[in-house]
């Protein structure tokens, strides 16, 4: 009877059950499919767009860091030179002209340099092609660097020569403190300069990311395009935050219209600011190839499931209602636990149910095993440095104390060089080998990249790490390696917070130690002061 009616249903509309079942079907997996790509795009696009953000920041961060430290490598150059010109005789202007050319052919921070006396008067300048020797000081600048009596930088300004120009000045004081004058030095800003021998004029990347630097008043002193130098960049609404002195990242729209992810950080010495920027259009044409990458290896599997299931959609509906649910909270990107299949009395059912539960569990393991590739180093097995550095991020986030242990490979490159890459590659699977079976179950290891290993020691003490650093040194020189000659290691340990309030900070200071047990000879343990 059932049956009969069935039939008279489809009669009357003109559409059959199984018609009816094969549309559910294909709209099913069709969905599934649609889910499937939406929850991916979401997903990379977050993930790229924080993965942007977080990279450009960092660059900023340290670039900015460089600055700071080099204006006050500036200003320890100008004091000394001016310590040692004011103990002697302003008129000797042989003697300050000998000094003068040391500050800057010994240093190559200014294009120029030049001591000026209390008066106002110009008692030697370097090179002497400026011509300003014997003359008074006319430029605003100058005039005001003279009347501060302190450390004083300026803004950007064109000098009569017509050169773009940022001046900064350190006082001198004689042996009873009394006021002798100053010594200042330029930066040529559209000329090679400290600043371009530092980053380089062409900083555009292949993907067209690149950064610049403004001073306190918005104005562009470092940019890949020279002839923006010296222009008025304050409207731009990430220039307007780091001149606030904020840190940190934004989506931002420059005067072309071309939108931006960008990171910025304040350089705290002089009150200028570094701005590191991609553009957007690099995260959709990533979204886009991952979007077709997953359409090509998914397409060809969900239209072979998809016939199979309309095939046998017109002889069973009710598989279908419990394998929609399993693919959705797949594609969702939920665990799914595969329940124990029970063996359905009608044929057609029992293959279909067999078929699509393990074409599902055969997907989930692909993505299972995609994820724990995106985590592992592929060469030696261990956390590779996108995890590493998420743990790291976390951790600090949370005030969840620990230390860090940063390794390298003592003379690797000579390694490569005479036995060649694989050889190499062998002594790097060598050394993670050593790590992994020299520290705790808890402990973290991780190729960050080259010959370089870091390892994470939660709630570990500075001299737990040391103890371990050791174990790790010691068993690496002394086991029997693949190459059978003496192989060390050097590393460097910080520890957080006592060394670091920060992950990149902390990173820095144990890299920096490192680098200085590279420079006491190799194969030992440095903790970072």
């Amino acid at each position: 009877m059932s049956g009969l009616f069935g039939i008279c249903i489809a009669k009357k509309n003109k559409i059959s059950l199984a018609t009816l079942l094969t549309g559910l079907v294909s709209l099913s997996v069709a969905l599934t499919l649609t889910i499937l790509l939406l929850a991916s795009y979401q997903s990379n696009k977050q993930s790229l767009f924080e993965t942007t953000f977080a990279l450009n920041y960092s660059a900023a961060t340290k670039m900015s860091h460089s600055i700071d430290s080099l204006f006050q490598s500036m200003r320890s150059g100008l004091a000394y030179t001016g310590t040692r010109i004011s103990a002697g005789d302003l008129s000797d202007a042989q003697e300050i002209q000998k000094q003068l050319e040391s500050l800057r052919l010994g240093s190559h921070y200014f294009n120029s340099i030049a001591v000026v006396d209390e008066t106002g008067l110009v008692r030697g300048v370097d090179p002497p092609s400026v011509g300003t020797t014997g003359l008074y000081i006319v430029t605003e600048a100058a005039k005001e660097a003279l009347a501060l009596k302190k450390p004083y930088i300026s803004k950007p300004y064109t000098s009569a020569t017509g050169r773009l120009i940022v001046f900064m000045s350190e006082p001198l004081y004689d042996k009873d403190g009394i006021y002798r004058g100053y010594i200042g030095g330029s930066l040529y800003l559209q000329e090679n300069n400290i600043l371009n021998m530092m980053f380089g004029m062409h900083n555009f990347n292949s993907d067209g990311s690149y950064f610049y630097v403004v001073s306190s008043n918005g104005h562009l002193l470092f940019h890949p395009d020279k002839s923006r130098i010296g222009t008025d960049g304050s409207a731009n609404q990430v220039v307007q935050k780091v001149l606030r002195g904020a840190s940190g990242h934004d989506e931002v729209t420059n005067s072309q219209g071309i939108t931006y992810l960008a990171g910025y950080s304040p350089v705290l010495e002089n009150g200028w600011g570094v701005v590191v920027q991609s553009p957007i259009s690099v995260v959709y044409d990533e979204l886009n190839r991952n979007i077709r990458a997953i359409l090509f290896y998914t397409l060809v599997p969900f239209v072979v499931l998809m016939i199979a299931a309309i095939w046998l959609a017109r002889r069973l509906a009710r598989p279908f209602v419990a394998l929609a649910n399993l693919a959705g909270r797949l594609s969702k990107g939920e665990r799914v636990v595969f329940p124990n299949v029970k063996r359905h009395w009608n044929r057609e059912a029992d293959l279909l149910t067999q078929t699509i539960t393990i074409a599902l569990s055969d997907l989930q393991k692909q993505t299972e095993q995609l994820t724990h590739a995106a985590m592992t180093d592929s060469l030696t097995g261990l956390t590779n440095r996108r995890t590493f550095e998420s743990i790291m991020a976390q951790w600090t986030e949370e005030k969840y104390p620990f230390a860090l242990i940063v390794m390298d490979i003592d003379r690797f490159k000579s390694i490569n060089d005479t036995y060649g890459h694989q050889a190499g590659d062998e002594v790097l699977k060598h050394l993670a080998r050593v790590v992994t079976s020299s520290v705790g179950p808890h402990d973290i290891c991780c190729r960050y990249g080259g010959e370089e290993f870091v390892v994470l020691l939660p709630l570990a003490t500075v001299p737990e790490a040391l103890i371990t650093a050791e174990r790790i040194r010691a068993a690496f020189e002394t086991r029997e390696n693949p190459l059978g000659i003496p192989i060390t290691v050097s590393s460097g340990i910080a520890h957080y917070p006592s060394h670091a309030p920060s992950a990149e900070m902390l990173f820095q200071r144990a890299d920096h130690a490192l680098y200085r047990a590279k420079e006491a000879g190799k194969n030992r343990t440095i903790v970072a002061d």
